[in-house]
């Protein structure tokens, strides 16, 4: 019953027409202006505090952050004017603005961006701040970090932490927060919607929309919502995007949104986590059959049976990003993939179809969240194409709890997908396997990339980081690429898929990390209703 609780609030505001400034018809009239939206997405925050994670890997629409993301991914000055990294690649200095203010008058100095980081880095919630040692204000508007250890990814955190007021921040401040961004905080009404308006006073350019409302809702009732013309913008499915509803248009945005199977590296020898979780399986254990899953499968015909078309292969954790390597891209060639197997001795001795090497049959488990259709999809479509190869997939439902405990031992349809390198560190480090936070369950361990990544994390360039993440992926010889120790079998990146009023430009959208409704949001500012 929920969803048409949230549907029919959304409605009910849009007929008072109170909060969104929106007209409830589907089409502009000749010469209508508005200043409002509603917007349809699926997740909703825990807070609206970065301290507590708010805002990480996106933009956290009310508050400012030092610097920020281009589209390009590349980096601009936000609150800073200025910053430098001294010679031992462990001093970084800002200079701040000084005409920032915070949406209670106040301005926004120094001391606010040192409160927040150090208060950030007590959190210990989704912000790793583990190499930050101190942060000191010099100045109003100076601010130095020095840091434990030189870190490259360092600008990629700073783009996302919201600076939050020294002055302002207490326990409510999660559900009730000043900040100094280009959205002001109006009200938040949790399980319905939250609404936000323009800060007039923003130091940047000022949105032309004035008014957002953002509702949450499920994908079923925020497509009602679109067929009732009673929203803007909706996330919305593979399964459903293909229903053409006047007044709309589906906007496609091309995302890093990843979806693939991990696969255990070590035999099942009765090793256990620390947890007490069995680790190993003995057909994945084998490179040439995660190898010959990998050329084995066509991902464009995945994405079109799974998802409809909406989405694009994937053969890395981070393809389209700046510091990926394009070598990993393997074409898809079965013959190569059956050609890996009997190399090796995998037969299909009993003509089962399914082949067998020193008594141990080809056949495993791949695990997926239940209730998540795109991920079932996917590993459903693909099991099918590597079956062509004589290797059997199960595709097993279950719960995320369930997961947790098998994740060591059994295949999992995971996703990834971030506008941090940072990932890739936490997806591969040998120190990371077997851990209980689903980044390296499947044990790749190598000195070899250890290095590289090391390397990557200490550079003092971001063109020297780059070079050694892409190595980390292959350096002609090995690395955690499909054409490497392929720890992962990638499949597909999906699409993020909304219904957009016509009308409404929703400006240039960067390349998505995972998750698809946050997403959208990062460029909100810059969303403005066109003259028809």
């Amino acid at each position: 019953m929920r969803k048409y609780v949230f549907l029919w609030t959304v409605i009910g505001i849009l007929m008072m027409g109170t909060l969104s400034g929106c007209a409830s018809d589907k089409t502009l009239a000749q010469g209508e202006k508005r200043d409002g939206i509603v917007v349809a997405i699926s997740s909703e925050p825990s807070s609206l505090d970065p301290c507590q994670g708010w805002g990480h890997g996106n933009t956290p629409l009310i508050q400012s952050t030092l610097i920020k993301y281009r589209s390009d991914m590349s980096f601009e000055n936000d609150l800073a004017v200025d910053y430098h990294l001294d010679e031992s690649g462990l001093v970084w200095t800002f200079t701040l603005r000084d005409d920032a203010k915070f949406t209670d008058g106040e301005a926004v100095t120094a001391d606010d961006v040192a409160f927040t980081f150090e208060t950030a880095k007590a959190a210990q919630a989704s912000i790793d701040l583990t190499f930050l040692e101190k942060v000191e204000a010099i100045t109003d508007t100076t601010v130095i970090f020095t840091l434990s250890r030189p870190t490259s990814v360092f600008l990629n955190t700073v783009a996302s932490v919201g600076i939050i007021p020294e002055h302002a921040y207490g326990t409510g401040y999660g559900t009730n927060p000043v900040g100094s961004g280009p959205w002001k905080f109006v009200q938040w009404n949790p399980q319905e919607q939250l609404i936000l308006e323009a800060n007039e006073d923003y130091y940047g350019t000022i949105p032309s929309i004035k008014n957002v409302t953002i509702a949450f809702m499920t994908e079923d009732a925020a497509f009602a919502a679109v067929q009732a013309g009673q929203v803007d913008v909706a996330l919305t499915a593979a399964t459903l995007a293909g229903t053409e509803i006047s007044g709309y248009h589906i906007a496609r945005v091309a995302s890093v949104d990843n979806r693939g199977f991990t696969l255990p590296m070590l035999p099942a020898e009765g090793k256990v986590t620390e947890g007490g979780y069995p680790i190993g399986n003995d057909v994945t254990c084998n490179l040439e059959i995660r190898q010959a899953i990998a050329y084995a499968i066509d991902r464009g015909q995945v994405a079109d049976a799974a998802l409809n078309g909406f989405g694009t292969p994937c053969y890395s954790e981070n393809d389209g990003m700046p510091w990926n390597n394009p070598e990993g891209v393997i074409d898809t060639d079965v013959d190569y993939a059956k050609k890996l197997l009997a190399d090796a001795g995998w037969a299909d001795s009993d003509g089962d179809g399914i082949v067998e090497k020193d008594g141990v049959e080809a056949s495993f488990t791949v695990l997926y969240p239940s209730g998540d259709s795109v991920r079932q999809a996917v590993a459903f479509a693909a099991a099918e194409q590597v079956a062509d190869i004589g290797i059997h997939i199960t595709v097993e439902g279950t719960s995320w709890d369930d997961l947790a405990k098998r994740m060591f031992s059994d295949g999992v349809m995971m996703g990834w997908g971030a506008a941090n390198p940072y990932e890739s560190y936490c997806l591969y480090q040998s120190e990371g396997a077997f851990r209980d936070d689903f980044y390296n369950p499947e044990g790749y361990q190598s000195e070899e990339t250890d290095q590289y990544l090391s390397a990557a994390m200490e550079a003092l360039t971001t063109e020297e980081a780059y070079w050694n993440w892409q190595l980390a992926q292959w350096d002609g010889e090995t690395g955690t690429s499909m054409r490497g120790a392929c720890p992962w079998v990638w499949i597909v990146n999906v699409d993020h898929l909304y219904y957009v009023r016509d009308g409404l430009d929703i400006g240039v959208q960067q390349l998505h990390p995972h998750g698809s409704s946050m997403p959208l949001l990062q460029n909100l500012s810059e969303w403005k209703w066109e003259e028809v």
